[in-house]
């Protein structure tokens, strides 16, 4: 693998795509160990368009085995550095005749342990007991996401668009996008295969046509530790 390569990408557009990174045998392994679960906790999120498991590699321990294997640490400490932990894992399940659809954001908040009153801080949201707050910008643009993919994706079953180099311009909302000045571009995974991108990359997904169904673990990574008292709530070494 070419790392350097992937790496100059993610710092000039924003994302990159590696695929072949997990054998069709690990992915089943995985997919399965996502089946066998107790979906009425309070992490689970079910409907005829998503299914969505929220803090996943606590849920379901034996995923983390099977997520990080020597391909995924060797891209860690290369792409991103050995300072790097797990700060938030998202399953995403996009059933086969979903009509969710997600329109062109930045993923700005940061999932942590408690709610205080801090300085550049804010603002705050709390579903089920989970505190998620937008962090000041320098913690948000040194968080890496992997997007690993249990099938293969394209535009037709609900692949990200994106819109390359928005991760280097801060804070941008997506209603004031310039598509004269800005390019769309579709990222197509195939199955085993993962994305990498930068949180403030403006990114969406459409709605799927080809009754395929889209199946995605979400990883973030960060290197800092946060101020005082307030803490990762999903912290993984």
């Amino acid at each position: 693998m070419n790392l350097q390569n992937h790496k100059n990408l993610i710092q000039e557009k924003g994302f990159t795509v590696i695929n072949n990174i997990f054998s069709n045998e690990e992915i089943e392994k995985i997919s399965s160990s996502i089946q066998n679960i107790d979906t009425s906790k309070e992490t689970f999120r079910k409907s005829k368009d998503l299914f969505a498991i929220r803090q996943l590699l606590k849920e379901i321990p034996e995923v983390q085995d099977l997520v990080f294997n020597d391909k995924i640490k060797t891209i860690i400490n290369e792409i991103f550095g050995e300072r790097y932990f797990v700060v938030k894992s998202i399953y995403f399940d996009k059933p086969e005749r979903s009509n969710w659809y997600v329109a062109y954001h930045q993923d700005l908040t940061i999932s942590v342990d408690k709610k205080i009153d801090m300085e550049n801080f804010g603002p705050w949201t709390t579903k089920q007991n989970q505190f998620a707050v937008q962090p000041p910008l320098d913690i948000l643009e040194n968080i890496f996401t992997i997007r690993i993919h249990l099938d293969d994706t394209d535009e037709n079953n609900g692949a990200l668009k994106v819109v390359p180099k928005s991760h280097s311009k801060g804070i941008y909302r997506a209603e004031t996008i310039d598509w004269n000045l800005e390019i769309e571009e579709i990222c197509k995974v195939e199955k085993g295969g993962i994305m990498i991108m930068k949180p403030l990359l403006l990114h969406g997904s459409n709605r799927t046509t080809n009754s395929k169904k889209r199946r995605v673990i979400h990883i973030e990574f960060s290197d800092a530790e946060l101020p005082e008292i307030l803490n990762w709530s999903e912290r993984l070494n």
